[in-house]
């Protein structure tokens, strides 16, 4: 399942859970193992132990994302790329997030093309 890049991005301090998850198309209950599997990943949490995203956060979720379900790392060697290799794996899901939203601007425009045909 691809990358939901479809809502716009806007400046709020936090996220909550379900908003996460429904960005990246996964349950919540992923989220919360991926906490654990990956130390770099610590949302805070309130005294409701309700779990609170920021945009590192969400950042850090989607080299996570792009390594485990996009490239189809296994757990531990996206634990140990992330540990051996953290700019170049931010770097390179930034460009296949940039490379998602450019295919579904020209899937856009391809259509427009084909109905004034």
């Amino acid at each position: 399942m691809a990358l939901n890049t479809d809502k716009p991005k806007t400046k709020r301090l936090y996220y909550s859970i379900k908003e996460v998850a429904a960005k990246f198309g996964v349950n919540e209950s992923l989220l919360r193992y991926w906490e654990t599997e990956f130390p770099h990943l610590k949302p805070q949490t309130t005294g409701n132990k309700v779990r609170q995203y920021t945009q590192k956060d969400i950042d850090q979720i989607a080299v996570i994302y792009n390594l485990v379900k996009v490239r189809g790392f296994k757990l531990s060697a996206a634990r140990k790329m992330l540990n051996e290799n953290r700019d170049g794996t931010d770097k390179t899901a930034k460009m296949l997030e940039n490379l998602i939203m450019v295919r579904d601007e020209l899937m856009t425009l391809k259509k427009q093309l084909d109905s004034l045909t």
